[in-house]
């Protein structure tokens, strides 16, 4: 079985038909998402890379309880994004610049005043930023980030630019919090080769590691783990994976770390009943 996982190309109105390297789109298409299919192993994840040239949707996803109290599984999602390029001026809506009531909310989205109602957040490569389920947030454009995440599709859109999709007010109001972001909680600065815990749970762990991982790094991750490069190979038993591509690893002993490597480790953690 291989350790490289099967990517997907999901187009999007607000994706890209030109990619950065190492990536390219097919001719004519527009590709927001590459999707790697997540293995059942560590089917409580997904990672993404998203590439934007237009602004994506005001939106919002549940909690696993609130999922689980509408009879839904455990389909909430909470996701972190680690920014790989973006261009002058490109930005993160995350929260809103005050507290606001659902009233107020819903109003906003629906005549568009949402928008300059967030917290728009500049960003540079290497900003890091956890977004907890719940969290009113858009991606703006001229952006390359990767993500990951819970493994739900529910998503919440609040406004859509005038885009001919679905809105979902009455739930995404019901589960928004109307309140700031608490920026200085959730952001890093992520070195391009350093070692650095991102996420430390509860529903899942993310750490870079630039060369072997420490010992207090490598305690965590016991069991599969998925590893995701980003400068040079990884060889997960003996099978080479590059960047752009991400890879499932049975245990942290098939990873050979050499000294010029750099990558993401993401495992779920156990979720108790």
């Amino acid at each position: 079985m291989s350790a490289l996982l099967p990517t997907r190309e999901v187009e999007k109105p607000w994706g890209k038909d030109v990619l950065p390297a190492p990536f390219s789109a097919p001719e004519g298409r527009r590709i927001g998402e590459i999707w790697f299919e997540p293995p059942e192993q560590v089917s409580e994840l997904l990672v993404k890379y998203i590439f934007t040239s237009e602004a994506l949707s005001v939106q919002v996803h549940p909690s696993d309880a609130q999922t689980m109290a509408k009879g839904l599984g455990r389909q909430g999602k909470e996701e972190c994004w680690l920014i790989l390029d973006a261009q002058p001026g490109a930005k993160l809506g995350m929260g809103f610049r005050e507290h606001v009531s659902p009233e107020t909310m819903r109003a906003a989205a629906l005549d568009g005043s949402i928008e300059q109602m967030l917290h728009w957040h500049d960003v540079a490569p290497g900003d890091f930023f956890y977004i907890p389920a719940n969290t009113v947030h858009a991606i703006g454009a001229g952006i390359s980030l990767i993500e990951v995440q819970q493994n739900s599709d529910i998503t919440y859109r609040l406004y859509d630019y005038g885009r001919p999709r679905e809105l979902h007010l009455d739930e995404g109001v019901a589960v928004s919090k109307g309140e700031p972001y608490p920026v200085e909680r959730y952001h890093a600065h992520v070195p391009a080769r350093g070692s650095m815990t991102l996420a430390d749970g509860p529903l899942f762990l993310l750490d870079q590691v630039a060369g072997a991982p420490s010992g207090d790094v490598a305690s965590r991750y016991a069991g599969p783990l998925l590893v995701i490069p980003r400068e040079g190979e990884v060889r997960i038993a003996g099978e080479a994976i590059a960047p752009g591509n991400c890879g499932l690893a049975a245990r942290l002993s098939d990873v050979d770390f050499a000294d010029n490597i750099a990558c993401l480790l993401a495992r779920a953690c156990a979720v108790p009943e």
